[in-house]
């Protein structure tokens, strides 16, 4: 297959960059725990990529929990203070991360997760931030006016580079099938390194699906190889 060059990357955040999700996962278990509820694989898959209120409003909703969005996530927080003192970064991400840098080449990060959630899971990786270009976070950002799999994220990101880039020319980094959806949808090409659980047939709308960063050439998409 043949890919498209491309001039500017934009990283998803959570289970690419970082190993997080499993955090959210113990954090979602323990919160659903407390009311007697199981929190599976089968709900986790189907909130990937979302934001904070529309991952509570779904929990709540399948489980039937008799709290608001705005309570759970509260639970939540509490066991995030704890949870995310240890969040390390996804093998080959500093790699990927800092080579692009080096480069030149434009990169940001377009994330779900809202500014206080991404202070918190980055506290020990703050330099890793350093290297992008722009954070745009889809929970606080007042131009991201709807969740993945809207493509509002990508676009709104895109649009903060000096340069505006036309979105053919930006590829997206992605772990979630709401991710590649959203990216699809922005009309950009998107690499997907997803959870080896999620069921290959929801990968197909992906460029390109690697088993981790390690493997990514970014030649193949035009861009300055590893030295």
């Amino acid at each position: 297959m043949l890919y498209k060059k491309v001039t500017h990357v934009l990283f998803d955040l959570d289970g690419l960059l970082i190993d997080s999700e499993k955090l959210y996962t113990e954090a979602f278990t323990k919160v659903c725990a407390k009311f007697d509820k199981e929190f599976t694989w089968e709900l986790k898959k189907t909130i990937l990529g979302f934001q904070g209120p529309e991952c509570a409003e779904k929990i709540i909703k399948t489980l039937g929990l008799p709290i608001n969005a705005e309570a759970f996530m509260a639970e939540c927080r509490k066991e995030y203070d704890v949870l995310f003192q240890k969040v390390q970064l996804m093998p080959g991400a500093k790699k990927l991360v800092e080579h692009l840098h080096s480069k030149g080449v434009p990169i940001a990060l377009a994330t779900s997760s809202g500014q206080d959630s991404v202070d918190l899971k980055m506290q020990n990786n703050k330099d890793f931030l350093k290297n992008f270009h722009h954070l745009t976070m889809g929970t606080t950002d007042p131009d991201v006016t709807k969740g993945k799999p809207d493509p509002a994220i990508f676009l709104v990101c895109a649009s903060k580079f000096p340069d505006k880039p036309k979105p053919e020319d930006c590829l997206v980094f992605e772990d979630a099938v709401n991710g590649i959806k959203a990216a699809c949808a922005a009309k950009m090409q998107v690499v997907v390194v997803p959870d080896p659980r999620i069921e290959p047939e929801l990968l197909k709308d992906a460029t390109l699906h690697l088993k981790s960063l390690e493997e990514f050439q970014p030649e193949l998409f035009g861009l300055p190889p590893y030295d």
